[in-house]
């Protein structure tokens, strides 16, 4: 499933890109999205891993496929972030799943903390697998864990762009220019589950879950986060997420000084958007 090294860009890579059509798989399948035969079966040790395929037999299935593709054209260029959401018929979000990527070229130091399930690997290989194992684990587990989705219900997907580097006329094969009036907001009481995190040389991945509170059963306290905001908006994901990760000796003061910053005018973020898929009357 991974590359056997993990020490040059180009395989860093692959191993991002198997992530996250991995997880969407996942996601997918625990969710109980589609039928059995969109899927073929590969084994990580001993977690058996259902992976999505182009079933013709299945248009949702095959379009999610092709969102896939698209997002790994567009993280092949390094531009881009997530979000896969479950939509009602309102719409508002009755779940969300968060894909976070920043792109680095300097080697990071050591840090392995369990506690918040991360692996920030520097060299090794093994190491970055070990990370890579671990979040695919405990993504399983947390969709074991979740209460069901409605049975009506829509998918959408968002890819939210670096704008320092993407270009204005940007967009994947199979997305298109975000055409939503304003911000989603979220059905019920949102709460945010944190999965974890892989890290190489030259690719950080984060993933992250919000669903409604009431669909949270059995997971572990510790992939709870705060409470989710209850709108969701498309603009500033990168404000707030790379202060916590640039520096964590940036004192109180600092921070409100850069929040403030923030808050005045700034370009509005570019966004994509697939035609949306819809699933009624799932069984």
């Amino acid at each position: 499933l991974f590359p056997e090294s993990i020490s040059t860009e180009q395989q860093s890579l692959v191993l991002v890109k198997r992530l996250l059509a991995i997880s969407m798989s996942c996601i997918t399948y625990m969710r109980g999205l589609f039928p059995e035969s969109s899927y073929g079966t590969r084994y990580l040790d001993d977690l058996c891993l259902k992976i999505l395929r182009e079933d013709k037999s299945c248009l949702g299935s095959l379009q999610i496929v092709k969102w896939i593709q698209g997002c790994f054209d567009a993280l092949e260029k390094q531009y881009v972030n997530l979000r896969f959401y479950a939509l009602n018929s309102n719409p508002t979000v009755t779940e969300m799943y968060q894909f976070k990527f920043k792109y680095k070229k300097k080697v990071p130091q050591m840090d392995i903390s369990s506690n918040h399930r991360e692996f920030v690997a520097g060299l090794c290989s093994k190491d970055v697998k070990q990370a890579s194992r671990l979040l695919l684990r405990t993504l399983y587990l947390l969709m074991q864990d979740l209460g069901p989705l409605p049975n009506d219900i829509t998918l959408s997907m968002k890819l939210l762009y670096y704008n320092d580097v993407t270009p204005k006329d940007y967009q994947p094969p199979g997305f298109k220019e975000d055409g939503s009036p304003g911000d989603l907001l979220f059905a019920g009481d949102p709460v945010n589950l944190r999965v974890g995190s892989v890290s190489t040389d030259f690719h950080l991945m984060k993933v992250k879950v919000t669903t409604e509170k009431k669909r949270v059963r059995k997971a572990d306290s510790n992939l709870i986060q705060n409470n989710g905001p209850t709108e969701i908006s498309h603009q500033g994901l990168d404000c707030e997420e790379e202060e916590e990760e640039e520096s964590t000796k940036v004192n109180l003061l600092n921070l409100a000084f850069s929040q403030e910053e923030v808050v005045g005018p700034k370009k509005k973020r570019k966004v994509s958007e697939p035609e949306k898929l819809t699933l009624n009357s799932r069984k």
